[in-house]
């Protein structure tokens, strides 16, 4: 048995040839991401020139030109003139919506919200065609306003003021108005705002220390009686519900038994919907793997026939305003992607294209759930990637924690397990109690518990990879990037026996900095994920606390040897909580290796800074583990 032939970095983290495909309202055009100047731009091409497999290439047109850095937010409006697209300045995160014209192929894109240094969102209500229903903090900083935005001459109308408490709008089909509101205690309510007194109208209240990152999905029905939200009001596990804006009653709508409908930092869209009604269609549920109940006898039918296509996960599921043609995407562990066109007029479906042709899925390594029990008896829900070729003995291994917290780990493609694979490492990922996807008592059992039992789960697995025979003891590297790179850090200052190297990819070394630097728009909503979570740093006896689990206090533990990755335009977690710890280190004549970007925010985007980083991966793991460098 052998390793199989090395897959380069750039194979893996170059541009997909062509990614996020969707289809216009009328059905006869195909807009998705291919590469501009090494750059993600949008493209455009009829329907009718996709004959065939081969025939996908038929005229396509860029109707980007955006060469600084890749677009990844798209979407048709209802006119199938026009598309909008998100773009920020260098990773800030400040979003500007773009619009495109289709009618005028010569003409550049349009910045419709060109306000520096303002974040911006935006929703399409179908009953308004022509606009758009913009949120925007251009007012207050640490606020979201909403506003009517016309899309054709770009004239920006407001429509209600956020009075302080406001963590979200929404809108209804016809532009109606309701928001989630939060309370000085930190319960979240559902509001309607009433245009004629300029105040909101209260629908239902909800205890918020159940809902760290907000309520979510919050989804207006199309005749503005109802919103459907994600509710875990008297149960562990997160259903969907409607509730009745006139009473605020609560009526379930779905649930699964075992898992939460899908989150907000999930990898896909907890509800489908119509594309012309918005009436709902579906409900995602992720465990192991995703479950989609169909709560439409037609789309029950359609989804029954895309299933079909492909192994793997459906992802992306959208169709033309008639319902007939379809795109759909799907994500397995060793293909990501693969993306068909499919008629239900007809049965007909065809592959439009895989983002990675030249990845052999063959040679690709199986991601394999597993469950780790913690030293207190929680269920860990995992996943294992061994190297394909050899034998999955004493190997080399990378234990890969997941930002958020409140997120999770997956079952899918990610080109960072399979680079590791490739390179020999056995790769876990642990869903860690705060993780989300598995109820409100593991996502609570995390409070109070940075650098303590969150970090004990971490150490579990790793003793479970060996106990097992997976992985050798002295060969142990932690990688993570957001939280995760907070938990790398505390690995090597909490637990500096354990781990052989660690990476810190845009990771948290001081709590307290870390919330005192979040962006304007963040921090007046802490109190039921971080506060709730860590502490308050404006209180001295927390903050106190806050600087006992921070890693940043204890570097003069750190002997690991560690490498450093940073954005030198991240708003979340600022360039001085990477600075100031490397500062730290170098003033103790510690050797640590230190790259930033200048071009990217919380996590790199562009080709080049990607490679680059991987590269420096392989290397320095390869230094200190063993494994292969391509």
């Amino acid at each position: 048995m052998a390793l199989p032939d090395l897959i380069t970095v750039e194979e893996l983290f170059s541009p997909p040839e062509r990614a996020a495909a969707s289809i216009s309202p009328d059905g006869t055009r195909i807009a998705y991401l291919a590469p501009w100047r090494n750059r993600l731009n949008v493209w455009v091409t009829d329907v009718e020139a996709t004959g065939g497999e081969s025939d996908f290439d038929a005229e396509p047109r860029c109707v980007t030109a955006d060469e600084n850095r890749s677009i990844t937010m798209f979407q048709w409006t209802p006119d199938p003139r026009w598309m909008l697209f998100m773009q920020d300045t260098n990773g800030d995160e400040n979003w500007h919506v773009h619009r495109i014209d289709l009618d005028d192929p010569e003409a550049a894109a349009v910045d419709l919200t060109p306000f520096p240094g303002v974040r911006t969102d935006f929703v399409q209500p179908l009953g308004m065609p022509g606009r758009a229903i913009v949120h925007m903090n251009k007012r207050t900083p640490e606020l979201m306003d909403a506003y009517e935005l016309d899309i054709a001459n770009g004239e920006l109308t407001l429509r209600a003021e956020n009075p302080g408490n406001i963590v979200s709008w929404m809108s209804s089909h016809d532009g109606k108005l309701f928001g989630t509101t939060m309370t000085v205690d930190g319960d979240l309510e559902i509001s309607q705002w009433d245009e004629s007194t300029r105040t909101m109208r209260l629908i239902g209240t909800y205890d918020g220390k159940d809902y760290p990152l907000g309520i979510w999905p919050v989804q207006v029905t199309p005749d503005g009686s109802g919103i459907w939200i994600g509710s875990n009001r008297d149960t562990d596990r997160t259903r969907l519900v409607r509730i009745d804006v006139a009473t605020g009653e609560e009526t379930e709508v779905d649930s699964h038994p075992e898992f939460d409908l899908a989150g907000p930092l999930g990898l896909v869209a907890p509800l489908i919907l119509d594309n012309r009604s918005g009436e709902l269609l579906g409900a995602r549920y992720v465990g192991e793997r995703q479950v989609i109940h169909a709560l439409d006898p037609r789309f029950a039918e359609v989804l029954a026939n895309v299933e079909e296509l492909a192994e793997g996960d459906v992802t992306a599921l959208r169709s033309d305003d008639d319902g007939r043609r379809w795109i759909v995407s799907f994500n397995s562990d060793r293909e990501p992607g693969a993306t068909y066109l499919y008629d239900h007029d007809t049965g007909e479906s065809r592959l439009l294209f895989r983002p990675l042709p030249h990845l052999d899925p063959d040679a690709l390594a199986p991601m394999t759930p597993v469950t780790i029990t913690s030293r207190d008896g929680l269920p860990l829900h995992s996943y294992l990637t061994l190297p394909v070729g050899i034998e999955p003995v004493g190997l080399p291994m990378v234990l890969l924690v997941n930002g958020g917290p409140w997120a999770r780990d997956a079952w899918g493609f990610a080109a960072e397990v399979q680079l590791l694979a490739n390179r020999g490492y056995a790769v876990l990922q642990v869903n860690f109690r705060g993780s989300t996807g598995y109820g409100k008592a593991f996502v609570k059992a995390a409070v109070g518990e940075f650098a303590g039992k969150m970090h004990d789960d971490l150490i579990d697995a790793v003793d479970w990879a060996v106990e097992q025979g997976y992985a050798d003891r002295e060969r142990v590297a932690i990688f993570g990037g957001s939280y995760g790179g907070y938990a790398a850090l505390v690995g090597v200052t909490f637990t500096p026996d354990v781990f052989a190297a660690a990476i810190d990819y845009v990771g948290i070394s001081s709590l307290a900095n870390f919330m005192r630097t979040l962006p304007n728009v963040a921090r007046p909503f802490l109190a039921n994920n971080w506060h709730a979570f860590v502490g308050d740093p404006s209180d001295p006896e927390q903050e106190a606390d806050m600087l006992a689990r921070s890693p940043i206090t204890y570097v003069d533990r750190i002997k690991t040897p560690l490498l450093v990755v940073q954005g030198a335009n991240d708003s979340r977690v600022v360039q001085a909580e990477s600075d100031n710890l490397v500062a730290a280190l170098r003033d103790r004549g510690v050797d640590v290796e230190y790259m930033v970007k200048d071009d990217e925010g919380h996590g790199f985007l562009n080709p080049d800074n990607q490679i680059d980083l991987y590269h420096a991966v392989e290397r320095f793991l390869a230094e200190h583990l063993g494994g292969r460098v391509g």
